[in-house]
């Protein structure tokens, strides 16, 4: 197991990346900010919000998901990849209550919820952070990057990930756009 990268986006006044939009998806939306920083230390007085998780080893998916999803996945901060999004969420309590391979099963046998996110590489970047052991209000912050261009192609690939048996547990999810100015 590699070593948990701690992260923590704050929204606030400063930042590279300007806020373009807050959505609530589902549950409340979190305050509006002008500003996304991104950062390995939380600072509590840095924004009006600020968002930790963990990106360590992949929970879900098999060998072959994995390796597949190594061979196309697109690194982060490409220079063409001005757009973003963060998307914080929160699933139910009858969600965590199934065994780890019933979430699997609903994950990736119902909801395909690795090739559908396989269809949209490389152009879409994206790293999955934890944050449920943290004891903060999301249990996942996903981070997307992606070139202007593509920005039709992530739309749709969230219309299919919401659309699958996997999104009937979420309870909570933040839809925050930006714009890299920094």
């Amino acid at each position: 197991m590699t070593t948990p990268m701690t992260v923590t986006f704050t929204g606030g006044r400063t930042g590279d990346w300007g806020v373009t939009g807050i959505a609530a998806i589902a549950g409340p939306a979190l305050p509006p900010v002008d500003r996304l920083s991104i950062s390995d230390e939380a600072d509590p007085l840095a924004g009006v919000w600020a968002l930790t998780g963990t990106v360590s080893n992949v929970r879900y998916a098999n060998r072959a998901e994995v390796g597949a999803l190594r061979a196309r996945q697109a690194g982060l901060d490409r220079p063409e990849a001005t757009r973003a999004a963060l998307i914080p969420i929160r699933k139910s309590e009858a969600w965590w209550a199934l065994a780890q391979d019933e979430r699997r099963d609903i994950l990736e046998e119902q909801s395909r919820h690795t090739a559908i996110g396989l269809d949209y590489l490389p152009q879409i970047a994206r790293r999955l952070h934890h944050s449920r052991d943290l004891g903060e209000p999301f249990d996942f912050l996903t981070w997307f990057e992606f070139a202007p261009e593509h920005e039709a192609a992530f739309e749709q690939l969230l219309e299919r990930l919401r659309a699958t048996p996997e999104w009937t547990y979420v309870e909570r999810e933040v839809d925050i756009r930006l714009e890299r100015t920094g």
